[in-house]
C-alpha cells in the first residue's frame, strides 16, 4: 500500500491574500491619481467625463490599474523605508545570517509562520498607506484648488493637516509592528530545540552490582 500523500501548501489562499493586499494599497495609489487627473482637467472637463466613469469596462480596467499601481506603491514603499528596516532588524539580528537562519527555522513551525506572513502583510499595507495618505493629501489640494467655494485656505489647510497626521499614524503602525516581528522572531528562533530521549532510557542503563545478563555478578 502506497503512502498518503502529504498536506499540500495552502497556495491558493496565500495568492489570493496577497492580491487582496496589493489591492488595497493599489485602491490609494488610483485614488490618488484620479484626483491629480482631476486637478490638470479641470472642473468642466471632469464634468463631461464623469458619465464614462460609470460603466463596467472602466471598472474592470480601474481593477486592472489599482492591482498594478499596488504593485509599484509596494516597491516605491519598500525601498523608502528600507533604511530604517534594516536598523530595526539590526537591533534584532547582529548579522544577516542570523536573520536568514531565524527565517529558515520558522518556516519549520507552520502556525509561527503563518503568523509571521499575517504581520508582514499588515505592515506591508501600513507602509504603503503612508505614501497613499502623502500622496492623497498633495493630489487633493490641487483638485480643491480648481473649485471656487468659500473657505478654500481654510479646508484644504485642514485636509492638509489632517492627511500628514493620517499618514504618521501609518508610519508609526508600521515602525511599532516591524520592530515586533523581528524581536518577536529573535525570540521564537532562539529558543533551544528539545533533544530527543529514547523510551525506557532509565531501564536500559545497567544497575550497579548488575551484569548485562541480568543475574547478579
Amino acid at each position: 500500500m502506497s503512502s498518503p500523500t502529504p498536506p499540500q501548501p495552502p497556495t491558493l489562499a496565500a495568492a489570493t491574500a496577497m492580491f487582496i493586499e496589493v489591492l488595497v494599497v493599489g485602491i490609494g495609489t488610483l485614488t490618488a491619481g484620479t484626483l491629480l487627473l482631476i486637478a490638470l482637467i479641470g472642473p468642466d472637463t471632469t464634468e463631461k467625463a464623469a458619465p464614462a466613469a460609470n460603466s463596467s469596462l472602466v471598472a474592470g480596467a480601474a481593477l486592472a490599474a489599482a492591482y498594478a499601481l499596488g504593485v509599484l506603491t509596494d516597491r516605491a514603499a519598500g525601498a523608502a523605508f528600507m533604511p530604517i528596516d534594516r536598523r530595526l532588524r539590526t537591533a534584532a539580528f547582529s548579522t544577516e545570517a542570523s536573520y536568514a537562519r531565524a527565517r529558515l527555522r520558522l518556516a519549520e513551525i507552520p502556525s509561527l509562520a503563518a503568523q509571521a506572513d499575517y504581520a508582514r502583510s499588515r505592515t506591508r499595507i501600513c507602509r504603503g498607506w503612508a505614501l497613499n495618505t502623502a500622496g492623497l493629501t498633495l493630489t487633493s489640494g490641487l483638485a480643491l484648488l480648481r473649485y471656487p467655494f468659500d473657505n478654500r485656505p481654510l479646508v484644504i489647510s485642514a485636509i492638509t493637516a489632517l492627511g500628514l497626521l493620517i499618514a504618521y499614524g501609518f508610519y508609526r503602525s508600521w515602525h511599532t509592528l516591524t520592530a515586533t516581528s523581528y524581536s518577536k522572531l529573535a525570540e521564537q528562533t532562539a529558543l533551544p530545540s528539545p533533544s530527543p530521549t529514547l523510551p525506557n532510557q532509565a531501564l536500559a542503563q545497567p544497575q550497579p552490582g548488575i551484569g548485562t545478563s541480568g543475574t547478579p555478578n
